[in-house]
């Protein structure tokens, strides 16, 4: 009843007041809920799978399948090392993955030179050595980047 008596001018005042802070708070919700969109994209996985392993000639050739779960990549270059069963380091490679669509699985062929598949115990991803696209860094891409296998050979990250 007291706010009935005040002026009609406070009252549009308290009015607009409120419909403003509404509109600020409804704003911020937009606002967090696009950033983290945003981030949950970014942080999308790529997962390589060391899907085959075969002997071709003296070298060791791998099938590598790339499901990139987030932004398309025009450059993905990874580190490699072979090691033997008994764990030390034979081969070492860097290999161009890239490009990588959004949201696309992809299969990429390259040998391990001068080693038998026989002789590879596991396979290391030592380290991402490029990654361009979007606004990933050579960092994010590596805290991204998931492995797992199916060729019966470890591969760890």
């Amino acid at each position: 009843m007291l706010a009935l008596r005040a002026p009609l001018y406070r009252r549009r005042i308290g009015r607009i007041a409120l419909d403003t802070a509404a509109c600020f708070a409804l704003s911020a919700l937009l606002v967090v809920s696009a950033l983290a969109q945003d981030a949950s994209e970014k942080a999308a996985p790529i997962k390589l799978q060391l899907n085959k392993v075969e002997t071709a000639g003296e070298a060791c050739r791998i099938t590598m399948v790339i499901d990139n779960k987030g932004t398309g990549l025009k450059t993905y270059k990874v580190d490699l090392f072979a090691f033997d069963p008994e764990g030390v380091a034979q081969k070492r490679v860097a290999v161009e993955l890239g490009p990588l669509p959004p949201k696309k699985t992809t299969v990429k062929i390259f040998d391990f030179p001068g080693i038998a598949c026989n002789k590879v115990g596991r396979v290391l991803l030592n380290d991402v050595l490029a990654c361009d696209g979007g606004d990933a860094a050579r960092e994010a891409c590596l805290e991204r980047t998931e492995t797992d296998t199916k060729a019966g050979l470890p591969f760890d990250r």
